[in-house]
């Protein structure tokens, strides 16, 4: 018999999906994988062709297509290091130092040689995975039909681990050995050149373009001092030891300076809100695919007949 404490209204909940919802949800999904999909596509492109010409680099003869941007190095320390650096995308075209010396206190000055540019690898490998993302996006323009939900989701995830690589290359700087520091290109870059008690190193760091001075003394071949070579590092500390050309140096001072590179931190942005429309749509295509699995796992018409 029928509960008498449940009304008629209640009734259709205990039936079975029938003909005619299965059809409005086949339509539903059917919008979503012809308009919905490219529509979402469309957006990924507007928003990453943006962040892609931030990182382009000057062309010859076409310089002024990107401009160049002067940013002043600022530390809550002492001020040893003061400079300004030029960015324009992904090169630094210009950087201008003044190093104060610990032994001296004299002002060191150093400049970029006018026939050198030096090219920012944590921006350039960033700039590639975006590439590669609109690349994969490109393929799969308004013509192509998207036949089923797996596809899609294939396609989000593809764009998704680029967006990600491209992210986590600007917020996670590559560590390096000291020794790697003293022999990089960046050490021939200035005039004067740099005396051999100083290093440099330039990086990313999400939103900050950050400038790290190393000042050195060498250890005496005969030193009673423990001698540990430090690893790879971001950033070193004092007291940091390594050995090159059969000679042995500790670091004695570490000055780190940065300036906030706005359009980075606006691609970090950008960064973020693709890798949440990639996901949403994902979860759309889920969730209607799931309802599907429901449905064909559920025969149709009432369950429950009345006795």
């Amino acid at each position: 018999m029928l509960n008498p404490q449940r009304s008629l209204s209640e009734l259709p909940k205990m039936s079975g999906p029938s003909q005619a919802e299965r059809a409005v949800l086949e339509e539903e999904f059917n919008w979503l994988l012809k308009e919905e999909v490219h529509a979402v596509l469309k957006q990924l492109q507007d928003i990453l062709k943006e962040a892609s010409r931030r990182f382009s680099i000057p062309t010859p003869g076409l310089e002024n297509q990107l401009k160049q941007e002067n940013f002043i190095l600022g530390s809550s320390t002492m001020d040893q290091v003061k400079g300004v650096l030029t960015l324009q995308g992904e090169a630094l075209t210009q950087a201008d130092i003044n190093l104060k010396t610990a032994k001296s206190n004299q002002v060191m000055h150093f400049t970029f040689r006018d026939d050198k540019h030096w090219k920012l690898q944590q921006i350039q490998d960033a700039r590639n995975h975006v590439n590669q993302a609109l690349q994969l996006l490109s393929g799969r323009d308004e013509s192509y039909h998207f036949k089923t939900g797996a596809e899609v989701n294939k396609l989000m995830d593809a764009v998704m681990l680029q967006l990600t690589r491209a992210r986590n290359r600007l917020t996670t700087p590559a560590a390096m050995t000291l020794p790697e520091l003293a022999t990089s290109g960046l050490m021939k870059m200035f005039t004067p050149p740099m005396p051999g008690d100083v290093m440099v190193n330039f990086y990313i760091n999400l939103s900050k373009l950050c400038l790290t001075v190393y000042q050195l003394h060498a250890m005496q071949p005969n030193t009673t001092k423990n001698f540990k070579p430090s690893g790879s590092s971001v950033l070193h500390n004092p007291g940091a030891m390594f050995e090159l050309n059969n000679a042995k140096f500790e670091v004695s001072q570490v000055h780190k300076v940065e300036c906030v590179v706005p359009w980075l931190n606006n691609t970090l942005i950008f960064f973020t809100i693709s890798l949440q429309l990639c996901q949403q749509l994902k979860d759309k295509v889920g969730d209607i695919c799931g309802q599907q699995d429901t449905f064909s796992n559920t025969p149709i018409g009432p369950q429950n007949t009345l006795k």
